[in-house]
């Protein structure tokens, strides 16, 4: 079982910036993908930005070149740094990461979520 902690939500007024960081701790066997979604009241969870093992970074086209994610892949971490941050963006951000059981020829995936870090950008 792996455990996904997040920190580094608030309130940030339109324009500012905030970092998230997220840790995967527990029973690792390795972990591939990671990445963050977000939730905002009365709308379904959307893809952020996510990256591989290789540093293939994936963003959605509404934070592009104002959001930029990156990992420490020897201490299970990921960041969110988000810049020029807007209202629209205000919601529930969630860390994701895929750990990968590899059972002989066969790999096993393990999907797991953290709980949610809020943020929100008003004015």
């Amino acid at each position: 079982q792996v455990q996904l902690v997040e920190s580094g939500g608030g309130s940030v007024q339109p324009g500012g910036s905030l970092r998230l960081s997220c840790i995967a701790t527990g029973n690792i066997y390795s972990i591939n993908s990671m990445g963050w979604y977000r939730q905002a009241p009365g709308k379904q969870r959307e893809l952020v930005a996510s990256i591989s093992t290789g540093g293939t970074a994936t963003y959605a086209d509404s934070v592009k070149g104002r959001f930029t994610i990156d990992r420490d892949m020897t201490a299970n971490k990921v960041y969110l740094q988000m810049n020029n941050l807007k209202p629209e963006d205000t919601a529930v951000y969630y860390c994701n990461a895929d750990d990968v059981e590899v059972i002989g020829l066969d790999n096993r995936l393990y999907d797991y979520w953290g709980q949610g870090t809020q943020v929100t950008v008003s004015s």
